[in-house]
């Protein structure tokens, strides 16, 4: 396993079906992971992420282009290439979402950011991106995680 390799898992108490949709559906992206979302969940399709980054500044938009889809079980996307390139293992990361039902009401979602071995940037700068993103993914899995957990009387 690679030393840049970004991972985190958590489970969620919500059905397998509803994570999807959550993780693929872009008004729904906009409830935990970016300001705007422009995403379609169909291989090869192009769109961005937008993040406002706690409204100071401009906003950083991401290209992304999706790479595997296969509902409601494995998502993934290249993003942070050039927005004049083609995205490839060359030039950007891959993120892939796995799902896994835990019962019928419950759902194990496990999400990695690899690739970054493959760029050409100096090791400190993958080093500070890997450490950010691990943080990252994990403040976004513990906001999914709370904003699909079910409410309790």
């Amino acid at each position: 396993m690679s030393t840049y390799t970004i991972e985190r898992a958590v489970d969620i108490d919500a059905p397998v079906e509803v994570v999807w949709r959550t993780i693929t559906e872009p008004d729904q992206v906009l409830r935990w992971f970016s300001d705007a979302a422009d995403i379609e969940p169909r291989p090869g399709a192009s769109g961005t992420l937008t993040f406002r980054r706690g409204g100071e500044g401009d906003p950083s938009v991401v290209n992304l282009t999706v790479v595997d889809v296969d509902p409601p079980h494995r998502y993934s996307f290249r993003w942070n290439y050039p927005s004049d390139a083609i995205a490839n293992p060359a030039n950007s990361l891959l993120v892939t979402f796995t799902l896994s039902p835990v019962g019928p009401e419950r759902t194990s979602l496990r999400v990695e950011e690899t690739g970054l071995d493959a760029l050409d940037w100096p090791d400190e700068q993958k080093d500070a991106y890997a450490e950010e993103h691990r943080q990252g993914w994990q403040t976004l899995a513990d906001r999914l995680e709370k904003l699909l957990a079910p409410t309790r009387d």
